[in-house]
């Protein structure tokens, strides 16, 4: 059976980076989906597999590389929007002291939020600056999708016991959760169809 694509990429346009707190950012005018996780979770894999381009979302060797927060405009309906990742422990202590207050700058002053995706490792317990991001987005009530990526790394039933462990150890809604493969595709239909939703719902909060 053919999988049916929850989103047929027509376009995909970089419209820039916000490279600091309150620095430029584009135009508010589309719903804006964002994408967040620690270095190395997999994030740009799981962009690429997500709008089926390989090269779309840079697949760094060096973790922690990414420094801007990145803007792209898909079929020219929404914005998918790649948050740098955090907690690699080599890179600079002021380095990362300055992308939390950029990340929650760009949260507070987008009027068109939608939700965020934050991946989790399904190998790793989740980290400080995980819980710390779970914590701030309940805070400011922005809707969130949690991505546990690299399924393939376990079998399918070690794979069905971590994901369950980890929803319960985050107190998150079963329906938050979506397993991920950039592999082997797995949750990649869930999660853009959950993604699809949240474009089409109202804006998360008004920008403070």
């Amino acid at each position: 059976m053919v999988e049916k694509d929850a989103l047929i990429i027509r376009n995909v346009e970089f419209i820039g980076g916000m490279s600091e707190k309150a620095g430029w950012r584009p135009d508010s005018s589309l719903p804006e989906i964002a994408f967040a996780g620690r270095s190395n979770v997999g994030k740009s894999s799981l962009l690429n597999s997500l709008v089926r381009r390989k090269s779309f979302a840079r697949v760094s060797r060096t973790p922690g590389r990414t420094r801007e927060i990145n803007f792209f405009r898909i079929n020219n309906g929404f914005v998918l929007v790649d948050l740098p990742g955090y907690g690699y422990a080599r890179i600079a202590k002021e380095k990362k002291a300055g992308w939390k207050p950029m990340i929650e700058s760009y949260m507070r002053r987008t009027s068109q939020l939608r939700g965020i995706v934050l991946l989790l490792d399904i190998r790793r317990d989740p980290s400080e600056d995980d819980r710390a991001m779970l914590d701030f987005l309940a805070a400011v009530e922005v809707p969130t999708l949690v991505a546990v990526t690299k399924t393939d790394k376990l079998s399918k039933s070690a794979a069905r016991t971590r994901v369950s462990d980890l929803t319960k150890m985050l107190a998150l809604e079963s329906e938050q959760v979506i397993p991920f493969s950039a592999i082997s595709g797995e949750g990649r239909t869930e999660l853009l169809e959950a993604i699809m939703d949240l474009v089409g719902a109202a804006p998360a909060a008004d920008a403070s």
